[in-house]
């Protein structure tokens, strides 16, 4: 009896299959897909209804040569591929490959979405047809992929040294970098303060808390003038505090919906530190079946490249079944948890979630490899967690009034929240994080709040008062980066992990941990396709061909009409990007001279792998001129021109020919202007310095001395520096400020910027002079890693306006804190309060709270 033959695309997932489905079924894997357009050329026919023209894959004959015969013996093939595009057209390639030894009719697709044995077994006794719509959409993707490709790369090539590919989506993922990165350098802060105060009952409980500024006059404080915040801290010291009012109200936190692809991989990334690949190479594994044991195989998770929120109601079921028994009836929802789909999303696909959700992860904690659980137990919190009732979360407001006298009023608020009813938080992680949170003070609000009453007075510890700077947005992640490709509607599940793979390989984007950031190279080939095919490469553009290929997998759009329209666009940018053609008579004849060239100079390499000839380059005009297949380009008739000047002591008659032809020879490019004078005095300066140890931050090494010892090596081959050269020089001479004699006098003739925010005293020698009387000095402790000692914070305030003959604000009022908790060892305080502004005397406490650094 002849056995039925399953293929699949992978080992692991044949492996599994083969033994849920038993010996009637010899089960094979293709190895992916088995045909593709060809290598080495387009492949596409455009003029015929952009047929496409598919050979076998490389390395993958052996694969189709046993796939065929076993297919021949079978009464039955089944094409299992995966569920989505890319395994609906890997089914159709198959079927086209091995039909031509067996019948059409001998084929069957079977689809599922979880390897488990009742998943398979019913997917088996249900077969259907290849889902012709969807291959067609596929192939439409594979099509405007490589004409995109094969077409803009070969410019990108000539171009850009080093560049190696632009890809349709990849290009666009780059410029989303490359734009980022740019707004980060073009970034100018801007200073604001955060103005707060310390405060504490005058009756026990009397823990303190904080309380920020939240109004100032009636309105939300924006502080963004220093003179303002000093002023306000000046009318602040003679406020008393009183609480105005106590809000109190009860929040409803509602439940996650379940991972897809792009949530799974930007979850994995912030929880398990995973990269979008290695998420997806994990999850394919959980997906495609793991012994348990006892000769048991099962996939663990449901398919894992998918947009869609949908749950089958078994799988509700069951969930529901673990939540009542293992939480209790409160911890359901009245009704069951529905998270709505994007109009884009596959319906018949599921969520990713556990194939048995009564399989909790402490059950496969020893079985499974370590990141593997991780994962699984990631999916598993995140699945149940969105069958779960909403939590409840109380929270509580103080509203504090600084009263007294002045015409300012100031309204502080404190907040704090307690978890009334953890709902899914019990199962997600987040009751023990917010747990964590309130006890080491790392959320947006305080950690608690003495109990309080309306009208009740508060003792003021401390006014706060914090300089903060605008910041610039971050530096895309590789999880943040998919988050922004999948709000743009750029690219596909399936596609993610791959965009940002081939950046990295193609070195247009590097990743120091976790964050992306383009490399020169990158930033030179986005600079160069925006100047040229912004369009091609516009984020809503890709959005839109994206929503086209869903059009045509709904049935709405024909794949030919659709590519039909992109390439009467695509060309016409082509043929801007070449710009106009060449004269045609001219490069006939200069081609003719150039041919009587016996002697070439060498090829040259730039770069690691391009080498250009210029007598290859001859030959390959004179094959384009003659074959007449594409025409001649403005761009290489000036390159012809070029290298008819450079070869003319070869050419007979050339002189006739470039009058002839009114030739111009190519302009030589201008010397680049020599080094300013400070600049080489600058350098002087540094020549006796002993510069710091180099500092490691990352995978980046900074050091002084090397970078010193470069811009002098520039200087000396006699090239400018950059502005930004200078500007970091300028920071250098700044840093080694003490030990350049005379440092302020040599930097005022050189022109060198050294001031600093301006003082809040004209003289703070009197104010240094206070500590010389303090001889016990608090311990030295640690909080958060860092170090933190009043008498070395005190050296190093007075090392710096020793310097530069003045302190900021934020160093001046740190300053006067610091005096406060040292009041009882400075003779005199409460007379020289009046007169510096110093706060009132504190007791030492135990841990430092001054920022030594600005």
């Amino acid at each position: 009896m002849a056995k039925s033959l399953v293929i699949v695309e992978s080992p692991a997932k044949a492996k599994t299959i083969n033994k849920l489905l038993g010996g009637e079924y010899v089960v094979k894997a293709s190895m992916g897909h088995v045909r593709d357009l060809p290598e080495r050329s387009l492949g596409v026919d455009v003029e015929h209804g952009f047929k496409p023209q598919y050979v076998p894959i490389k390395g993958r004959s052996k694969v189709l040569n046993e796939l065929q015969a076993l297919a021949a013996k079978a009464d039955t093939v089944y094409l299992a591929p995966d569920p989505d595009r890319e395994g609906e057209a890997i089914a159709w390639h198959l079927r086209e490959a091995l039909q031509a030894k067996s019948p059409e009719a001998k084929f069957q697709r079977v689809t599922y979405n979880e390897i488990t044995g009742s998943a398979i077994r019913k997917a088996f006794s249900q077969p259907g047809e290849i889902n012709q719509l969807r291959v067609d959409s596929q192939q439409a993707r594979r099509i405007l992929d490589r004409m995109v490709g094969y077409k803009v790369s070969p410019t990108l090539w000539r171009r850009i040294q080093g560049a190696s590919s632009a890809g349709r989506v990849q290009s666009v993922a780059l410029r989303l970098v490359c734009e980022r990165e740019s707004s980060i350098r073009s970034f100018t802060p801007v200073p604001y303060w955060i103005l707060g105060v310390q405060a504490a009952k005058r009756v026990d409980p009397k823990a303190s808390f904080t309380a920020k500024l939240a109004k100032l006059n009636g309105v939300k404080a924006e502080i963004k003038d220093e003179a303002l915040a000093a002023q306000l801290m000046d009318e602040l010291q003679r406020r008393e505090l009183r609480v105005s009012d106590i809000l109190r109200k009860e929040i409803r936190k509602n439940a996650p919906p379940p991972f897809i692809t792009s949530s799974l991989q930007q979850a994995a990334s912030g929880a398990l530190g995973f990269s979008p690949s290695r998420t997806m190479r994990i999850a394919q594994k959980l997906y495609e079946g793991v012994d348990l044991g006892h000769g048991a195989a099962s996939g663990l998770i449901t398919y894992m490249r998918t947009d869609s929120f949908t749950i089958a109601q078994e799988a509700r079921e069951q969930a529901k079944e673990y939540i009542l028994r293992e939480h209790g009836p409160d911890f359901l929802p009245a009704t069951p948890n529905v998270y709505r789909n994007r109009s884009s999303a596959q319906e018949a696909h599921e969520a990713i979630r556990p194939t048995d959700p009564s399989r909790a992860p402490k059950a496969l904690k020893e079985i499974l490899d370590r990141d593997d659980w991780r994962l699984y137990d990631l999916i598993w919190r995140r699945f149940m967690a969105s069958q779960m009732a909403p939590a409840r979360i109380a929270q509580r407001t103080a509203e504090i009034e600084a009263v007294g006298a002045g015409a300012d009023t100031f309204l502080f608020r404190a907040t704090s929240s307690e978890l009334v009813f953890p709902g899914f938080m019990r199962v997600s992680g987040l009751e023990k994080r917010k747990k964590e949170e309130a006890e080491n003070n790392e959320g947006d609000e305080v950690e608690s709040l003495p109990p309080l009453e309306k009208g009740e007075g508060l003792d003021v510890l401390e006014w706060l008062n914090d300089r903060k700077e605008t910041q610039p947005p971050p530096r895309f992640t590789e999880a943040s980066l998919v988050k922004v490709l999948e709000e743009n509607g750029v690219g596909r599940p399936s596609t993610y992990a791959q965009i940002i793979s081939t950046l990295l390989d193609r070195k247009y984007v590097d990743r120091e941990k976790r964050t992306l950031f383009p490399t020169d190279l990158g930033m030179k080939v986005c600079d160069f396709l925006l100047a040229n095919l912004d369009a091609l490469f516009d984020v809503q553009f890709t959005a839109g061909m994206e929503e086209q290929l869903d059009q045509i997998e709904e049935g709405r759009v024909t794949w030919t009409d659709m590519l039909s329209a992109f390439y009467d666009k695509f060309q016409h940018w082509m043929t801007v990007l070449r710009g106009p053609d060449a004269d045609v008579h001219a490069v006939e004849k200069m081609l003719a001279a150039l041919l009587e060239v016996k002697k070439w100079q060498p090829p040259m390499k730039r770069g690691e792998k391009t080498v250009y000839s210029d007598e290859k380059f001859v030959h390959s005009i004179q094959r384009q001129f003659t074959e007449k297949k594409r025409s001649i380009s403005s761009r290489q008739q000036d390159a012809l021109v070029k290298l008819l000047f450079r070869y003319k002591d070869q050419i007979p008659g050339v002189d006739e020919l470039i009058a002839e032809l009114k030739l111009e020879a190519p302009v030589k490019a201008l010397p680049s202007e020599p080094p300013r004078e400070e600049t080489v005095a600058k350098l002087a300066l540094l020549e006796p310095i002993t510069f710091d140890p180099p500092r490691k931050f990352g995978k980046k090494v900074y050091d002084d001395r090397e970078f010193c010892e470069s811009l002098r090596n520039q200087v000396n081959r006699g090239r400018r520096l950059s502005l930004a050269q200078i500007a970091y020089l300028d920071k250098i001479l700044q840093k080694y400020a003490a030990q350049i004699p005379d440092f302020g006098q040599k930097m005022e003739a050189l022109g060198v910027n050294t001031t600093a925010e301006a003082p809040q005293m004209e003289n703070l020698d009197p104010l240094l002079a206070l500590f010389d009387s303090v001889r016990e000095w608090r311990p030295a402790t640690k909080r958060k890693g860092r170090s933190w000692d009043d008498r070395e914070f005190l050296a190093s305030l007075k090392e710096q306006y020793a310097q530069r003959s003045q302190l900021s604000f934020k160093q001046v009022n740190a300053l006067k804190r610091l005096a406060g908790t040292y009041a009882s060892q400075i003779p005199g305080y409460a007379e020289r309060a009046e007169d510096y502004g110093l706060p009132a005397p504190r007791e030492p406490q135990k841990t430092a709270k001054d920022d030594p650094k600005e």
